[in-house]
């Protein structure tokens, strides 16, 4: 670490001691006024107002909500640009909290921590904008839409917001973890999410007579028993790849075989190149397991969000961030996720790290995704820190000649991922366990 690098992070702190009450205060605003993924208008307009406060000047992204802004200077003349990236939407559950800072709307709250991550990026942005001599320029992203497939994170890559950036880095509330903590994980930390729709029709029958026609339920049972023993034969173990039904629907009468019949499930994955096959392989197994059983099939397959793998060299330079933030005995190994994250996107076109950020006070850990999910707002300033010095590292080192030890050249962009204007509906939300981060150990 350079001496400008110590003292920036230096005035860092001091920055978040001075301002804790009024972070924790942006924080429950947030929290109490949680608005859907692309219809985050109250959200990115207070967001907007913090950043003109301290004299940034924001952008909306293109799909309406959404904000990037910088902060110092960079890019133009060579100087490396670092993303910092925050999810900004909440999620359709009720809020069941006791708490004076609940969500004010009926069947809306953020129960991800997405308020948290909004609350530290914007942190950073305020932070560094007080600073001098900010060595390059931070880009601060308030995404939308993290909650919806294929994500937002896909319109943020499609706008170019991440074209002449170096690396791009990102934060995630986990409530196994204690406050004060930080998990840091190299390679795939969460999986890839795919959606598997299968409906099987049939001429439907007496359950008397079955031979005489083409029974749906035991072909419904055959996809739902067969189909994970053959997928353990066609793909490497080493994947990761998982295959989970979660909505199995046929028939109402016990004595009536009926005509139609519909399978649901999750198909999950954390290598990315297999991901890349899957759905090739799940309508091809699909295909011959019901094959043997007379029923005619429909496939549809929905393309979710590929895994977040983690870069080596960005997660060792926020490793090096959180060991001078919060000290070797608080810097984790985190496990591995199944749960899907959009900020994988990010990938496509550069390097990128995502963290963990430790929110666990005490008592009963409160799991993502429920009503009663709530954080130990220490949190917040160790996030600030973590992420305030992880894009001081990454400008350092990426300001350094490439035969020093290595800047990371811009990557170009590439065409948008997601296929998003096909996607079937973007209101198509994940199921309420679609993102669990399970304690280590």
């Amino acid at each position: 670490m350079t001496p400008v690098v110590e003292k920036l992070s230096a005035e860092v702190d001091d920055w978040v001691a001075k301002n804790n009450a009024s972070l924790i205060a942006t924080r429950r605003h947030i929290h109490a006024h949680p608005e859907l993924a692309f219809a985050e208008f109250e959200t990115s307009s207070y967001i907007e107002q913090r950043l003109r406060e301290v004299g940034l000047r924001p952008r909306r992204l293109p799909t309406g909500t959404g904000l990037v802004v910088d902060v110092g200077s960079g890019g133009a003349g060579g100087e490396p640009i670092v993303v910092l990236r925050a999810d900004i939407d909440a999620l359709p559950i009720a809020d069941l909290k006791d708490v004076p800072y609940a969500s004010t709307r009926e069947g809306l709250a953020h129960a991800c921590g997405h308020d948290v991550h909004t609350t530290v990026v914007l942190g950073v942005a305020q932070a560094l904008a007080s600073l001098d001599g900010v060595p390059g320029r931070v880009r601060c992203v308030f995404q939308p839409a993290e909650e919806v497939i294929p994500g937002g994170a896909s319109e943020v890559v499609a706008a170019g917001v991440l074209d002449g950036a170096s690396r791009a880095f990102a934060l995630h509330c986990d409530p196994s973890v204690p406050v004060g903590s930080i998990g840091l994980r190299t390679g795939a930390i969460t999986a890839a999410c795919d959606r598997l729709d299968v409906t099987l029709t049939g001429p439907g029958g007496h359950t008397a007579r079955p031979q005489l026609t083409v029974d749906l339920v035991d072909a419904l049972g055959r996809l739902i028993t067969d189909m994970p023993g053959l997928l353990s034969r066609q793909v490497d173990p080493r994947s990761g790849f998982s295959l989970v039904w979660g909505a199995v629907n046929a028939g109402i009468a016990a004595n009536a075989i009926p005509q139609r019949g519909t399978l649901r499930g999750t198909v999950r994955v954390l290598d990315r190149d297999a991901w890349k096959g899957a759905e090739d392989l799940m309508r091809s197994l699909v295909e011959r397991v019901v094959a043997t059983t007379g029923a005619d099939v429909d496939v549809d397959y929905v393309r979710g969000l590929p895994p977040v793998v983690n870069d080596p060299r960005a997660v060792a330079l926020m490793r090096a961030a959180a060991l001078d933030t919060v000290g070797s005995d608080h810097v984790v190994v985190t496990p591995q996720s199944m749960g899907g994250e959009d900020f994988g996107w990010f990938a496509e076109v550069l390097p990128i790290a995502l963290a963990r950020l430790g929110t666990h006070g005490g008592g009963p850990p409160l799991d993502l995704h429920r009503g009663t999910f709530d954080v130990d707002e220490r949190a917040i300033g160790v996030g600030i820190r973590l992420m305030a010095r992880t894009a001081l590292h990454a400008l350092e080192a990426d300001a350094q000649p490439s035969g020093a030890g290595g800047t990371t050249p811009p990557r170009t962009r590439k065409p948008a991922p997601g296929d998003t204007a096909s996607r079937r509906t973007v209101d198509e939300r994940r199921e309420h366990d679609d993102e669990p981060h399970r304690p280590a150990g």
